[in-house]
């Protein structure tokens, strides 16, 4: 299982940032398109929630899911976006299972994150909180973990 701390990211992904290019947030823009996709986030909350697995780092081996080329925006690029299986685990006993969120770094025109964040989509969960310690578990066959 790899620790984790909860962080804030940029807040575009649930739209809380404001910005007029994303009305409601990313997430909410792209559903429809992964739906046509094959992949239904209608059971996830509109948002992601952002982790640090800070002194780690990751390495994709092979996700679950990838879609090329995504044109979700009017005026936006298209963006490549992986997604993995991940189990949260938290409150010592209590999980929750959902996917880490990965828009391809080299096709993401803004709001990049560090190499030791990872964004993740799970349904609406109480208790989380900023600077809260979580443990993630991801299949090593979609990704590994090791000192950054």
């Amino acid at each position: 299982m790899i620790p984790a701390v909860i962080v804030q990211g940029h807040r575009v992904a649930s739209g809380l940032n404001g910005n007029p290019r994303f009305p409601g947030g990313t997430i909410r823009m792209q559903l429809p398109f992964f739906r046509e996709l094959g992949l239904d986030l209608g059971s996830y909350h509109l948002g992601t929630l952002n982790v640090s697995i800070a002194p780690l780092g990751y390495r994709v081996v092979k996700p679950r899911l990838t879609f090329r080329a995504v044109k979700w925006h009017p005026t936006e690029p298209a963006e490549d976006f992986s997604f993995f299986d991940v189990v949260v685990h938290f409150d010592d006993s209590a999980h929750v299972r959902g996917l880490i969120y990965f828009p391809h770094p080299d096709t993401k025109p803004e709001h990049f994150q560090s190499s030791d964040i990872l964004e993740l989509l799970l349904p609406w969960t109480e208790g989380f909180e900023y600077g809260g310690k979580i443990h993630l578990e991801v299949p090593c066959e979609q990704m590994l973990f090791e000192q950054a």
